[in-house]
């Protein structure tokens, strides 16, 4: 019944993001518009560990499209909540969690589309990582994604409008992405700077896939970030079930 139920709301949503498709294309433009614009500034520059100049831009800019997407995901239901179609999917026999994860699952698959158009794009434009890189890069992009959406729908259900809504995931976005070292590596930072970085859970997924873009897969980066990955997947998703459970109830 949960897998039925999940593909049942998985289905809605999908239809509804095909229904727009450029809102689809829309949302990689920024990652875009760093890797044209920002990425052949650093092509040759000495930006520490191993690897191209690409192979440490692309992942970040890969996560970035996970964090900011993501995190934002929580908009459509504040309309839907105010319009009361929540509330009439929460009285019928379908799971909580299936309310959830149908529209999580909906999100990181729009959002992983969206990291391959970009790594195609970064291909044309110079980068070279191993196929299995790049598949764990997806791996990496899929868990942050079902990871925030699910926070992000649960801090949702709990506020009243966007006003609301926006500058608090503004105000936790924005050092998340400043403090994981998504643009430039951590290690050029200053000592204190990047000792606090270690507390953003963002940092490991970043130092993982880099690690995985020029080949390296069993090193101790990499099983931080496949820990603190699915550890935060799995305490999001248990979360936002939770809330999609009892808020207003």
């Amino acid at each position: 019944m949960l897998f039925q139920d999940t593909a049942l709301i998985f289905g809605r949503y999908l239809r509804q993001t095909l229904r727009s498709r450029f809102a689809m294309l829309f949302g990689v433009l920024m990652p875009l518009l760093y890797l044209l614009f920002f990425g052949p500034l650093l092509t040759d520059l000495p930006l520490g560990g191993s690897g191209s100049s690409w192979q440490v831009l692309v992942p970040g800019l890969l996560l970035q499209l996970g964090l900011f997407g993501a995190s934002f995901a929580g908009f459509m239901i504040i309309i839907e909540k105010n319009l009361g179609v929540v509330e009439r999917m929460r009285v019928t026999p379908v799971s909580r969690l299936a309310l959830l994860l149908g529209r999580v699952l909906r999100d990181t698959a729009v959002f992983v589309l969206q990291a391959v158009l970009l790594v195609l794009a970064a291909v044309a434009m110079g980068l070279r990582a191993p196929v299995a890189g790049i598949l764990i890069g997806f791996a990496f992009v899929a868990l942050l994604t079902l990871s925030l959406a699910s926070l992000s729908y649960a801090l949702a259900m709990r506020v009243s409008s966007p006003h609301t809504f926006g500058p608090t995931v503004n105000a936790l976005a924005m050092p998340s992405m400043l403090l994981s070292g998504l643009m430039l590596p951590m290690s050029l930072a200053p000592g204190w700077l990047d000792a606090l970085s270690h507390v953003m859970p963002l940092r490991y997924l970043v130092d993982a896939m880099r690690d995985a873009y020029v080949g390296s897969y069993a090193t101790a980066s990499m099983a931080y970030g496949v820990l603190v990955a699915a550890g935060f997947a799995g305490l999001a998703v248990t979360v936002g079930t939770r809330v999609f459970r009892t808020a207003g109830a």
